[in-house]
């Protein structure tokens, strides 16, 4: 269990207040001048060494990220994006660290910011988190008002501008590119790749687009030591996690907690266990909607880390862990998801936009078992061709829900179209 000494968020709960007096006895913004003077390079490099995987779902390690901005300034400028767009269903980490700690975020934007040589940052937030992006706003203006941000930044001698965006509920604006197209005020759809944005991003220029927990964990990181974060979790899964868990438990929250936590022991010590008790489960998503759910077989014993899912065909993405009980209705529960990722689809890509439609729909029916056996294996072969033929990873996010689905479930979907077919026989 993560000892308190070791927590990053201590106001993830917002018992104490989120103001820059309150956040500064909490240890934010000590000692930022002189984490600056380290460099950029040695900032970088100390990033590196601590191990931290990208905490918005992909976990792409964060130091290699910042360290493909190019190293000098020339005719373009740099930027620093933050991604609080947070659409993923089942995940509202990032809504209670702006929420509670917003001064964890803005500081660490000035510490990637100058890492990076940026000398703006744009905070893009989910267009429904009009609270949460009024409490950034104001913290903000206290980072201002204090000197911390703006000309000469926390008297570091580096200039560092941070702006809120609001963004209008688009799932699609979670994706990197389809961000920075929103950001210059166009419709919110992907980009080819190359050019990446540390070549091309926003407005042409060099950017990176980092999480809000990858971007906020940063300080502290560099506070206490690479050594010191790599030291919790497990070797290529370093560091601590803010899991939110959700669904069919006896305290849905979100706590912070090592990586590499059983997934059990995460649900029994701080979700007060599975409603009905252990046996009572049916299935976990463990890492938001879009990854494929793991049967109770799986749960027993599982990791929660990057490879450890990956390993069982699934994954931590945004560490959403949604819970569900024998009371559910399994494969109403994937067409649902389904109808969400058709929904949300931005129409580029053909097998996109015409998949996610015809997925939902068959899943639909499957829900009634209104369907033939052999359209469950057609509906996989479906999800293979959207899967990875896609600009961006809606595709996949469309897909795995359904793999998962079929892959440990298809026994109760052949049950329900059997039975169909012979009350109708019996008709």
């Amino acid at each position: 269990m993560l000892a308190d000494r070791d927590r990053i968020f201590t106001n993830l709960y917002g018992f104490h207040d989120w103001r820059l007096d309150a956040a500064r006895k909490r240890g934010a913004w000590d000692g930022t001048k002189e984490l600056i003077a380290r460099g950029p390079d040695a900032i970088i490099d100390e990033m590196k060494k601590s191990g931290l995987r990208g905490r918005g779902g992909a976990g792409f390690p964060t130091g290699l990220k910042w360290s493909f901005m190019p190293k000098e300034v020339k005719d373009r400028p740099h930027y620093l994006i933050v991604n609080a767009d947070e659409s993923e269903p089942g995940t509202c980490k990032d809504r209670d660290i702006m929420r509670h700690d917003p001064h964890l975020l803005i500081e660490g934007c000035l510490v990637a910011g100058f890492a990076m040589r940026a000398n703006a940052g744009y905070i893009y937030v989910r267009g429904e988190f009009y609270n949460e992006a009024v409490t950034l706003e104001a913290a903000i203006r206290e980072a201002y008002d204090a000197g911390l941000l703006g000309k000469n930044a926390c008297g570091s001698g580096w200039d560092f501008d941070l702006y809120v965006h609001r963004g209008a509920g688009a799932y699609i604006c979670g994706e990197e590119t389809a961000l920075i197209e929103s950001l210059e005020g166009k419709k919110g759809m992907p980009r080819l790749k190359p050019p990446f944005p540390a070549g091309s991003g926003l407005y042409g220029c060099p950017s990176t687009v980092n999480n809000v927990e990858s971007i906020a964990v940063a300080p502290t990181i560099l506070r206490r030591g690479a050594a010191w974060f790599s030291g919790l979790g497990r070797q290529n899964n370093t560091g601590t996690k803010l899991f939110c868990i959700s669904g069919h438990v006896n305290k849905p929250c979100n706590v912070e907690e090592e990586m590499g936590i059983p997934l059990r022991t995460l649900i029994e010590r701080h979700a007060g266990g599975v409603r009905g008790g252990w046996d009572n489960l049916l299935a976990v998503i463990p890492g938001g909607a879009s990854v494929p759910l793991l049967p109770k077989s799986i749960c027993d014993t599982v990791l929660m880390d990057f490879d450890s899912l990956r390993d069982v065909k699934s994954g931590l993405g945004t560490a959403a862990v949604i819970v569900m009980d024998k009371s559910t209705d399994i494969v109403k529960a994937i067409a649902r998801l389904s109808y969400f990722y058709k929904h949300e689809s931005c129409g580029q890509c053909t097998p996109c936009r015409e998949g996610t439609g015809w997925m939902w729909r068959v899943m639909e029916r499957m829900v009634k078992g209104e369907a033939r056996l052999d359209e469950i294996d057609a509906l996989e072969d479906v999800t293979r061709q959207v899967e990875g033929h896609t600009i961006c990873a809606l595709g996949d996010a469309a897909a795995w829900p359904i793999q998962g689905l079929i892959r440990h479930f298809r026994p109760e979907m052949e049950r329900r179209i059997q039975a169909r077919t012979q009350r109708l026989a019996a008709e």
